[in-house]
């Protein structure tokens, strides 16, 4: 699967987006050409070679002809992409960013999604570089965008609310639950743009995914100062379907005081906080106590919620914490009809030899069909890997 991995060291707007997937090839003739579907007038893409602080990228440019931009409303916004000629994918993505976009205004200003107006964007730069972004990643063949912790970037900015702080409040919104930290000049370098369609978009935030590098491409900002390189790179590669990389993060602590009937709920809680899984494993402790090692696996974004659970439901003093890769085979669910009723199956191709499936049946649903027929569950498992078998994959 070919991927874009978005490196915000610099923060990311949406002219860094169009300027770094044309540093990586995209044809800026073929970029036009694709968003004349928008049905717009009154604007043209200009590009040209640059350095922010030493660093080569490419600059694009939006060029709107005077009074050919006003403020829109989201309602305006989702009308003109509807009508527009363009891959459906295309116009979904778009609508989904300008949604985010939205509810991120509305959110920030305390109104109602209808009343929100994008007085702080050019309407169509905006849509330029939402669709521009979106529509020149289709055309470069990427299949997957994923980010780096994003830059957001200090100090002021004005708009027509009055001088506010950095990240803007909309971009804050946009950003709640993906890692974002501050460096370099003090300036906006994160856009309530940029901020979209990474949030839209991008199928996770953290470190580089391990991946088969194929090139790289350098998008420049407006801003530029002389001993800061305002770039976003991208850089284009490929990752096997079959073995997918995230991190996650692993939470472990040792328990040798608590009465085992308390576990049942305890791993309840867990799961129902965002646990993907949570195990208990046997181990002798100092003293040669026997104890228990409480290992939960969860998201980035989920971690706090599940050290609530921790401290309160356990006897423990402190948890263990920290971050790993991991590989995970693509899968999916699918419902399959047996004569027993449908059953959930969860399928995976392998990266072995000729990507072999993997399918397995959802226990819990074998276990329902087994409590509602009376049948024995080696029944209703027997019946549905017989199913799994004859199915033509």
């Amino acid at each position: 699967m070919k991927i874009a991995y978005f490196n915000c060291f610099s923060g990311i707007s949406g002219d860094m987006c169009l300027g770094a997937l044309v540093d990586l090839g995209l044809p800026l003739a073929d970029l036009s050409k694709a968003l004349k579907g928008l049905r717009l007038v009154g604007f043209s893409l200009k590009s040209r070679r640059v350095k922010r602080a030493g660093l080569p990228a490419t600059k694009v440019d939006v060029l709107v002809q005077d009074g050919m931009d006003r403020p829109m409303t989201f309602q305006d916004i989702r009308r003109l992409l509807q009508a527009a000629r363009l891959p459906a994918v295309v116009r979904k993505d778009s609508l989904r960013v300008f949604e985010n976009l939205a509810r991120a205004e509305a959110a920030a200003h305390r109104t109602s999604l209808a009343k929100v107006h994008f007085h702080e964007l050019g309407i169509i730069d905006s849509l330029v570089d939402v669709v521009g972004t979106i529509v020149g990643c289709q055309l470069l063949g990427i299949e997957g965008i994923y980010s780096s912790a994003m830059n957001v970037g200090s100090g002021t900015i004005e708009s027509n609310h009055g001088r506010l702080p950095v990240p803007a409040p909309a971009t804050a919104h946009l950003l709640t639950g993906l890692p974002i930290y501050s460096a370099g000049p003090e300036r906006e370098l994160t856009t309530p743009t940029g901020a979209a369609l990474m949030a839209t978009l991008s199928h996770g935030a953290g470190p580089m995914p391990a991946m088969t590098m194929n090139a790289v491409g350098n998008g420049a900002g407006t801003f530029n100062p002389s001993d800061w390189p305002n770039v976003l790179r991208v850089f284009l590669g490929e990752i096997s379907n079959a073995a997918e990389s995230d991190r996650i993060m692993v939470l472990e602590t040792n328990l040798d005081d608590m009465n085992p009937q308390a576990y049942e709920l305890l791993m309840d809680r867990l799961l129902a906080q965002g646990a993907l899984d949570v195990t208990l494993t046997p181990v002798i402790m100092k003293r040669s106590r026997p104890g228990i090692v409480l290992t939960v696996l969860t998201d980035t974004v989920k971690v706090e919620s599940v050290l609530r659970v921790m401290f309160a439901e356990t006897t423990t003093l402190g948890v263990r914490i920290q971050e790993m890769s991991r590989r995970l085979l693509a899968r999916e669910i699918i419902e399959l009809s047996t004569k027993f009723g449908p059953v959930r199956i969860k399928v995976a191709k392998g990266s072995g030899r000729a990507g072999r499936l993997k399918a397995r049946p959802e226990y819990r649903d074998c276990k329902r069909l087994a409590e509602e027929t009376g049948l024995p569950l080696r029944t209703i498992v027997r019946e549905v890997e017989r199913r799994i078998g004859r199915r033509p994959w």
